[in-house]
């Protein structure tokens, strides 16, 4: 017989030392059963569990290869949408604290995104002229309006693949919700800065004239990453004038004038590699997620490499910290006793547009 549910106020003010030893407990009770994925701006304390790490999208599918019945993902909201995408039908997808979220993904929602587009259609022929495109980090149902539109769904790896492919297909893009991303993946295409405008969701035609957006190729969501938007072109120059032999690495969530500046611009994999790849004794200064950055550079200090994180002030993933000891702890003994909590679940005709989205990607990438 399935024991009740044990409510989270039993967990929340236990202490660390506490938590993983029930944590310990209660993967040795579920076995295969669970698989425990971490995203890689999560905090070390969790992150010390995962059976596989990285970003989003290579979560989701290394979960959906197991025959684990639990996805236990240890991201944000967003990405327990995708795994549960992505999964098989018995999997079930979890997320152990419903308060990750991700800011940049909130500044799209479908009313929004729906309204832009009718919006647009007042100027142009929207459905034949304009592709849509979002970044993986955004909303399911954002995902689908893309499936449902001929559009697809990027990541910050293969975003160039994907504009490439959209406009093999039509003249224009509407790309949401990171324009930081978008602006670069366009930039690195040759297309001129006065062709990519920024469509302001909160003003009337996005902010712009018909001659404007006739004149765009590319328009660009106003959103952006609130950990990478704190990095600045003067903490690129503070570290050149320090270390002029040093290298200077992005993520394409940075602002174009970061980018710009920087010796290498890639997704979180990429930086990863680039820097464990680099010869011995180098120095780095990385603009990305603190917990990533501190954990790289841990790993490849024995090569005498330096890496340092790019801004002078604390600046990690607030809403992915949520996910702590005390809210894994929860979720796998909950887990072990019989009883689903906090399970993410797609509702089923936003799914099949979403995957249909994320299928097109992964046949183009």
């Amino acid at each position: 017989m399935q024991s009740t549910t044990i409510h989270f106020a039993q967990f929340n003010q236990l202490q660390d030392d506490a938590c993983h030893q029930r944590i310990h407990a209660a993967r040795a009770r579920l076995g295969k059963e669970a698989v425990l994925l971490c995203h890689h701006y999560q905090r070390a304390d969790v992150y010390q569990y995962a059976d596989f790490t990285g970003d989003s999208l290579k979560l989701s599918r290394l979960a959906s290869g197991t025959d684990s019945r639990y996805i236990v993902f240890c991201g944000v909201h967003f990405m327990a949408e995708v795994a549960d995408i992505m999964s098989k039908p018995e999997q079930i997808a979890i997320l152990p604290d419903l308060a990750a979220g991700c800011s940049m993904a909130d500044m799209a929602n479908l009313a929004k995104v729906e309204r832009c587009w009718r919006e647009l259609g007042e100027v142009l022929d929207v459905d034949q002229q304009f592709t849509p495109v979002t970044y993986i980090n955004s909303a399911a149902d954002l995902k689908a309006f893309c499936g449902a539109r001929g559009g697809i769904v990027c990541t910050s790896s293969n975003a160039g693949t994907i504009a490439a492919w959209a406009f093999a297909r039509r003249e224009k893009i509407l790309f949401f919700p990171d324009q930081h991303l978008g602006r670069w993946t366009g930039f690195q295409m040759g297309i001129a800065l006065d062709e990519m405008m920024v469509w302001d969701p909160d003003l009337e035609m996005g902010g712009l004239t018909a001659e404007q957006i006739r004149r765009a190729r590319l328009l660009l969501w106003k959103g952006h990453c609130s950990v990478h938007q704190m990095f600045q072109p003067s903490h690129i120059l503070r570290f050149r004038n320090q270390h002029p032999n040093g290298l200077v690495i992005a993520h394409p969530e940075c602002s174009f004038e970061v980018c710009r500046q920087a010796d290498f611009v890639g997704s979180t994999e990429y930086i990863v590699r680039t820097i464990k790849e680099a010869r011995p004794n180098t120095r780095w200064l990385v603009g990305t997620e603190l917990n990533l950055v501190n954990r790289l550079a841990e790993e490849v200090r024995h090569e005498g490499k330096i890496v340092q994180f790019m801004a002078p002030t604390v600046c990690m993933c607030s809403t992915m910290q949520r996910i702590d000891p005390q809210h894994l702890a929860w979720t796998l003994e909950n887990l072990a006793d019989g009883q689903v909590v906090n399970r993410i679940t797609v509702p089923e005709h936003e799914r099949a547009l979403a995957k249909l989205a994320l299928e097109r990607m992964l046949a183009v990438s």
